[in-house]
């Protein structure tokens, strides 16, 4: 251990404080903390909904999570990043065997996930058992592990809940049944994967060139190339396939089920080309795969065949399996939108420990004004995001909730990395410092489960077609009105209540546009209709706050005027420079409510 008294190079300081300068030992990040109790906001949202019997039987498990997810799931994720899984094409007799080689530390990680698994059907009934919902637990499980690694949130999750629910409805007999063996932990099991993105492209389906043709006894063989496979050695995967003889364009394309293994125990054609030397989530192998007769089974009816028999009158149009496979998108698009919030918390807590030990122009940075405003912002922006994607998990089934935490949430993880990492300078660049792999992990968040542009064109579907718009208004509406009459909360409400009449004479605007103007505007509505949601979330949680039910004080009242004076009011420099400096005057507040240091050190020195 390096000698706090002199330098790196061995030279002694001839001060105190020189020398407490290259104390290495203050420099304790995340990592080895538990991340349940260092997380008020976690606290209070499981306040917010768990009933106080049911919180006292969770939180004993949520610490034992805290300190899982905060000490060896954390650790081990730096190895995994370093020395992430391999591809093993053929044998030594050159068969292609197509297996990927897992590291140790991910194994490791994923056996100690699958123990303790607040998503798993065995820990939904323990909870149901005790009278507890067992959703707001396993929305926390997620949130705490995309702080740690989010490749393996995308390792263990990724189209595990969509393979579940569609072989259930659709696939035969014996194939559901080695489905639920594949599953024993539930979606989270890591064995599923979902194969769509081709060389032409993602989210344009209608382009798709892999090909499913019937096997003349009941079944289908699948050929084509699918360009990105994530968790590409899934035992279970959904890939999408043109019709053989099918209508061209998206009503030609069905989603069907591929085995790794065929039915009678053989290997399915599914060759692994090669992984994806990716950016980031290095813990989730990304590859190319080749399809090559693959057994496969349809999910849903045929293509062109969704009417109902014609001898029924008035049949019902049956959906087809494309429609029924999209309308779970919502729900990974909010695990999505929890990847970001993940990642955003995770770069708030780095530079609020990164800042509150390092030292400039004779101050700590986290007590020099233009690091407080930073610092403010970001709690802000987390708390705000993290109210938003549990409102979409957890609240009110909103249609447009998904596409908005979404679109929020996944775009702060960057900016927050990006900001957290510029607050540790240098040292923030370095690889041996996380904000480096938060950073590069983040990035995916956007392109994952469809783009803005993607998210924005949804938004105008949900619109459209089933006038999503009103709930969500509804909802904003009702918030408004329940939020007491306080003098604390009375700004964020008024911010609150411009914001919502700016956002319904932005619809009416919007709805007047036609054609290429129309879309190109999508983008400020569905980000004003966003802020507005997260602004109506944290005035909810204000009202919980002032009513004594989740927290105590006015905080979150102070978060709620905060987020919306920044982002739902129109831009003015010259009212900025003119406003009262709330970020400064209730720093510690905002700070002690986002985090809390239990360590010795930082108790020592309250």
């Amino acid at each position: 251990m390096h000698d706090p008294t002199t330098s790196p190079s061995g030279t002694p300081f001839s001060t105190e404080a020189r020398r407490r300068r290259y104390d290495s030992q203050r420099y304790r990040g995340a990592v080895g903390r538990n991340w349940y109790d260092c997380d008020p906001t976690l606290q209070f949202l499981m306040a917010q909904y768990l009933q106080p019997a049911q919180l006292a039987w969770a939180e004993p498990r949520l610490r034992e999570l805290g300190g899982l997810m905060g000490g060896p799931i954390a650790a081990r994720a730096e190895e995994t990043d370093r020395n992430p899984p391999q591809l093993r094409r053929y044998d030594r007799w050159g068969h292609d065997v197509s297996e990927v080689v897992l590291p140790p530390s991910f194994l490791a990680n994923r056996a100690d996930l699958h123990r303790l698994n607040f998503t798993s059907p065995a820990f939904a009934a323990e909870a149901a058992q005790a009278g507890v919902d067992p959703e707001p637990l396993a929305a926390a499980w997620t949130y705490l592990l995309n702080q740690a690694e989010i490749g393996m949130t995308c390792a263990l999750g990724t189209g595990g809940d969509m393979v579940l629910r569609m072989a259930e409805a659709y696939a035969p007999p014996e194939v559901r049944a080695r489905v639920a063996e594949l599953f024993p932990h539930g979606g989270f099991s890591g064995e599923a994967a979902q194969m769509f993105t081709e060389r032409t492209g993602g989210s344009d389906l209608g382009e798709l060139e892999t090909t499913a043709t019937p096997d003349g006894q009941g079944g289908w063989r699948l050929d084509g190339v699918k360009w990105f496979v994530s968790n590409v050695q899934a035992g279970a995967m959904i890939a999408l396939a043109k019709v053989a003889g099918g209508p061209d364009g998206t009503r030609g394309v069905a989603p069907f089920l591929v085995l790794r293994q065929r039915l009678d125990g053989t290997p399915n054609g599914i060759r692994i080309r090669r992984l994806k030397d990716k950016l980031g989530t290095r813990a989730v192998p990304s590859g190319e795969v080749e399809l090559v007769g693959a057994e496969a089974f349809l999910l849903g009816p045929v293509p062109g065949a969704e009417a109902g028999d014609a001898g029924a009158e008035g049949s019902a149009r049956r959906p087809s399996g494309l429609a029924q496979m999209m309308r779970l998108t919502n729900g990974a698009r909010l695990a999505i939108a929890m990847m970001g919030v993940g990642c955003a918390r995770r770069a708030l807590v780095e530079a609020l420990c990164y800042t509150s030990a390092r030292e400039a122009f004779g101050a700590a940075l986290v007590d020099q004004p233009l690091v407080q405003r930073k610092l403010a912002e970001l709690v802000v922006a987390v708390e705000a995001a993290q109210a938003l994607t549990f409102s979409g998990l957890l609240g009110p089934k909103l249609r447009l909730l998904a596409p908005l935490a979404k679109l929020e949430a996944a775009r702060l993880g960057v900016t927050a990395a990006s900001d957290a990492l510029e607050l540790h300078g240098g040292n923030g660049y370095i690889e041996d410092w996380p904000l480096a792999r938060i950073l590069r992990d983040a990035q995916v968040n956007p392109v994952w489960e469809g783009p803005d542009n993607i998210l924005c064109l949804d938004v105008r579907r949900a619109i459209e077609r089933e006038d999503a718009d009103r709930p969500l208004l509804a909802w904003v509406t009702e918030t408004l009105e329940a939020a007491p009459v306080d003098p604390a909360l009375r700004p964020a409400r008024d911010l609150l209540a411009q914001g919502l009449a700016r956002a319904e004479a932005a619809l009416a605007t919007w709805r007047r546009l036609e054609g290429p103007v129309a879309e190109a505007r999508l983008f400020p509505l569905a980000t004003l209709l966003a802020r507005t949601a997260a602004t109506a979330a944290l005035v909810a949680q204000a009202t919980l706050e002032l009513q004594g039910r989740a927290g105590s004080g006015t905080r979150k009242a102070l978060v709620a005027q905060l987020y919306a004076r920044r982002m739902l009011q129109p831009a003015d420099p010259l009212a900025e420079l003119e406003q009262e400096p709330l970020e400064l005057l209730h720093f510690k507040e905002l700070r002690d409510g986002a985090f809390l240091d239990i360590s010795e050190e930082a108790q020592a020195g309250r």
